[in-house]
Order: C-alpha cells, then structure tokens, then sequence
C-alpha cells in the first residue's frame, strides 16, 4: 500500500497541478493515502498526448487482431495483480473483500470480451447498380474521454477502456476523487503489453476542474460519462458546444414487479443481491419492490429477514461471500441515504427495519426496508444510491406497470412470476433498457445495457457498445 498515487500521463508517472487529495477509508473513516490531482493544463496534456498518437496512425495501422490481442492481454494483467488490487479496492470504496475480488475479474472480462471482438467491426457493401461500387467503413473517433464514477471504479474504467482501445481510440480517463487509487492497474497493464505513449492516460481531478475541462475540451472527439442525472446534463451541454458524441448512464429507480405466482424462495436471494450489493451504490439497484397486494406482506416480511441477516462492517474484515455488507463510499453519502429515509417516513413511509447510522467508526448505514410507500414519495422517485428498499403494492397488471414507469428514470427493470405471457408483456411495457425477468442482474458484459429517458442514452456492454465509439464513413466508387 503506498501513501501516494501520481496520475499517468504520455506514458509517465507524474504529480498534478492542483496538488493532491485525500483518500478516506469508509470502512474506519481513517486516511488510506493521497492522490495526485490534475488541473485544466494537466487535462490539456493528456489530451494532446492521446491526440498525437490517435494522428499518428499507430492504433489504426494495427491489424484489428493485434489490438484485441493487446486488449485480452490487458485482461491477464488484471487477474495477475488481483491479489494486490483487490484489498486496495476494498479499503478506497469501502465494499466486502470478496466483492472487490468480483470486481477486478469483472473488469477483466471486459477486456477478454471487447478484445475477442475487435475483428468484427466490420463495413458493409451497398448495391448501387452496374457504375458504382460503395461500401462503408468504420473508424475510431480518435480522442475518448471517459469519466468513472466511484462505486465500480475498476469495471467502469474497463468496460470503456477497453472498448475504445478495441476500436481504435486513444483514452484520457478520469477517475473519482473519492477512488482513484486502484486505477494505477489500468496504467500498468497498458505499458506491460506495449501501448504507445499516450494511448491510455489517467488522471484524477475535481469534477468541476478536471471534469469540465475534460467535457468542454475541443481536442477530444468522444464522451463516455457514468453518474448522475445533474452532472450528465452538464457534460452533455458542454459537449454539445463542440458537437461531440456522448454515451451517458445516469442512474436508475429500478422497480421489480413481484406477482402473486412469483416464487418467492427465489426471489428472497434476489433482494439480497439487488439492493445490498455494494451496500446499495448500483446504478440498476432494486431499489423498488412492486409486490402484488396478495403477497404484500409476505414479500416485507423476507425483505427483512434479508436486512437483518446481513453482517455489516469493515469490507476487509469480508473475505467470504455471503450474507455480509461494507461501508458506503463516504460519510457524506451516507448521510444524504440516511437523509433520505427521515425525509420517507415524515412523508407517510414507515420504516420496517434499518434506516440509522450505525454507531461504529466509518461510513456504515444499517440495511433499511420501508414499506407504506406510495409513488408520489420522493423516496420512490429519487435514486437513494445506497442500501434501502421501498416496497409498494399493486392490484393487477396495468396497477403495477403505471407505478413501474412512474419516475424519471428507465434503466432497468423486472418481473417476477411464473406466467410467462405475463411476462413478456411486462418486458414489452416496462420503460427501461433492460427487463430482468426471474433473476435480477441476469445477463452480462455480452449484453446491452443502457436507460430511457433521464437515465441517459448510447449502450454500454455487448456488441452494440462498440458503435460508440466508431464513426462510419461511406465511399462510393464511379466505376468507369
């Protein structure tokens, strides 16, 4: 563990201009280290170093091939240093020790997965009669900035790294100030297969310094953000300036309808892992249970079971997987969950277990279930991003889809019950990217995932996340 992490630039370790920043433990509330912090003229040199060797031609003189290799290789280095990225995770973010050990094999199946796919970004032929020969192609954007948010530092980074090396891009990656130290992986993996300088750069600044700087910057030809509502908007707009794409994910208020037929052994496993992973701090969390009014109380009733079962404390001290919670990433987020729930039950919501601040060192807020809830609540319409479950009711099918896509959001959504007609017109009606039916969290890197509405728009994951980061050019041949 060291005390000091620089930002890595043009293929150099180096210190930031605006000095540096504190890195909390939220598992104790204690110092971990200290982080380098990059200003606007340190987020210019990253950009021109990505910029020269994207003009260069180096990335895309590559056989496709070639840079999958390099991509799947990067994947390797990951798993080859989870032993000493994972514990780093774990005591930045706060989470169980086993998680952050998922969360560095999740990161490197993005690069296995997008480096396996780098030949199949192919053109198409366009028949336009006997004089003409036409067909498309496609090339990289060639700048890609892509801003992380802190609950899944190093998947986050992953999934659109590796996408933008697979097609071509060169990547100016900035990392939360609340996690920025595990990053360093991402720099040394790419300088251990052989990027060029200035291929991957990463640095860690303010939002509103580097951040801004970075979205508003007119060398860069791509924006990938992951975060809220509010800081997507500002992004986007100062992109649009410079009329530059962007691929936005902006949280969701997921809601899973349970009906009456659902199997409810089941689906106990599924709150458990839908809204207390990660101690809540998911974008496509459970964070409404929509239970049919016949299994209501039922539903509550193992909810809480759930929240109580759950072992809460120092995410270090959590090797094993299981019934086990860490600390939310910051005392300030925390308090804004904690916030959140008082404001719920002066609104009519009544709190059926959790809810408080625990009483021990770090950032720690108790497994919380509220029911009562009703779909005017702010609690049922804002994203709490933290480990607290709001169950309503419903009386038939249309009841339920009305409360579903009741908010500003459509990330995710599910159903569950055994009628598999019921099903599909859920799937078909819900206003979300993604519709888990029976499991939540089903799917993975391979499938598309993205919102509706405020949750954001482009796809990330699957093969449709590469088309974000390639421009197709079309040429049309007089054949005389």
């Amino acid at each position: 563990m060291k005390d000091y992490f620089q930002n890595y630039i043009n293929g150099e370790w180096v210190d930031g201009d605006a000095g540096r920043v504190d890195v909390i433990n939220p598992g104790t509330g204690e110092k971990l280290a200290e982080h380098a912090l990059a200003d606007e003229a340190d987020v210019d040199r990253a950009v021109q170093a990505a910029k020269r060797v994207h003009l260069s031609g180096v990335l895309t003189a590559m056989r496709p091939i070639e840079r999958g290799r390099m991509v799947q290789a990067m994947g390797r280095h990951l798993i080859d240093r989870i032993d000493e990225i994972a514990p780093l995770l774990c005591l930045e973010q706060g989470k169980p020790l086993w998680e952050a050990e998922r969360e560095v094999r999740g990161a490197a199946l993005y690069f296995e997965y997008y480096g396996n796919q780098a030949s199949t970004v192919e053109g198409r032929s366009i028949p336009l009669g006997d004089g003409f020969f036409d067909f498309t192609h496609n090339e990289p954007y060639g700048v890609s900035a892509q801003i992380i948010p802190w609950n899944y530092p190093l998947e986050m980074t992953a999934r659109s790294l590796s996408a933008g090396l697979t097609t071509g891009n060169a990547c100016v990656i900035k990392t939360p100030e609340l996690t920025p130290c595990s990053n360093w992986v991402f720099a040394d993996a790419a300088q251990a297969v052989g990027w060029p300088p200035g291929a991957v750069n990463i640095l860690c600044g303010w939002g509103h310094q580097a951040g801004a700087a970075l979205s508003e910057h007119r060398d860069v030809n791509q924006i990938v953000f992951t975060g809220s509502v509010k800081t997507g908007i500002a992004i986007a707009t100062a992109a649009a300036a410079n009329v530059v794409h962007c691929v936005l994910e902006l949280g969701g208020k997921s809601a899973a309808v349970v009906h009456d037929d659902a199997d409810l052994d089941a689906f106990e496993s599924d709150i458990r892992w839908g809204i207390y992973l990660n101690a809540g701090q998911v974008c496509s969390a459970m964070s409404r249970v929509i239970a049919h009014e016949s299994c209501h109380d039922e539903v509550v009733e193992r909810a809480v079971n759930i929240a109580k079962s759950l072992s809460v404390g120092p995410g270090i001290d959590r090797a094993e997987p299981g019934a086990n919670m860490g600390a939310m990433v910051s005392e300030a987020q925390r308090d804004r969950a904690a916030g959140m729930v008082v404001e719920a039950e002066a609104q009519g919501a009544r709190v059926v277990t959790g809810g408080r601040k625990m009483n021990i060192p770090g950032a720690f807020l108790e497994p919380t279930v509220l029911t009562d809830v009703t779909p005017e609540m702010t609690i049922a319409q804002e994203e709490v991003f933290g480990p607290v479950l709001s169950v309503m009711t419903f009386r038939d099918e249309a009841d339920a889809i009305r409360i579903a896509n009741g908010t500003q959001y459509g990330l995710v959504g599910g159903v569950f019950t055994r009628d598999l007609d019921r099903a599909t017109r859920a799937a078909r009606q819900m206003r979300a990217g993604q519709v888990f039916v029976n499991q939540w969290f089903a799917g993975g890197v391979e499938t598309p995932f993205g919102g509706y509405g405020k949750s954001g728009y482009g796809r990330e994951k699957g093969r449709e996340a590469l088309w974000n980061y390639v421009q197709t050019k079309n040429v049309a041949i007089s054949l005389r």
